[in-house]
């Protein structure tokens, strides 16, 4: 199965995807690590190469593909990034979305990052716009869109066991209905 996590910045998704590719022996690629390490490579930081892909499409671009080549060729995967549900579109078996507070989100950035909470909080406000801004102009993809993901926990409300046991119910119920082959994917028209 290729189940994708995806959520703002400071919402889980690391340590979820982690945990939960580990519960299932699978593999797991995270888009934050990579973008970072193409960031740290670069000798940028992050928020400076969010500004820097901002002006150069082909990092998104590079990245983003490296998700969707990656969600094509693997098996028995967790892939994990704020778009992961997007890139992995058809290729994904159970698509998670992973949210909290901004003020919680701030807080653990700052204790991950080791910074104070203001500076985290306008830190991840400025990634955040930085990265809608491009998601949108290059993808037209919102990302307060929902609507394609299977399963939306928000993570305030527990610690990260209780996360990955949500996650990992949700996981083996799709697994367990898709062995019986009882999963049905239903098309839905919306009225507006």
């Amino acid at each position: 199965m290729l189940l994708t996590i995806s959520g703002p910045i400071g919402s889980g998704k690391s340590t979820a995807a982690a945990a939960l590719a580990d519960a299932l022996s699978y593999d797991h690629v995270s888009g934050g690590d990579i973008f970072r390490d193409l960031a740290a490579e670069r000798g940028y930081t992050a928020l400076e190469f969010n500004k820097l892909a901002e002006e150069d499409p082909q990092i998104d671009r590079d990245l983003d593909r490296r998700q969707r080549e990656i969600a094509a060729d693997r098996e028995d995967l967790v892939l994990e990034s704020r778009l992961a549900g997007w890139m992995a579109g058809d290729y994904a078996d159970l698509k998670i979305w992973l949210d909290a507070p901004e003020a919680i989100r701030a807080e653990r950035v700052a204790d991950r990052e080791d910074r104070d909470v203001e500076t985290a909080r306008a830190e991840l406000r400025a990634r955040a716009e930085s990265e809608q801004k491009r998601y949108r102009e290059y993808y037209g993809i919102d990302f307060a869109d929902r609507s394609i993901y299977d399963l939306a926990v928000n993570t305030a409300r527990w610690d990260p066991d209780a996360v990955l046991g949500i996650v990992r119910t949700a996981v083996e119920a799709y697994q367990a209905d898709a062995d019986e082959g009882t999963v049905q994917i239903a098309d839905v028209d919306y009225e507006f």
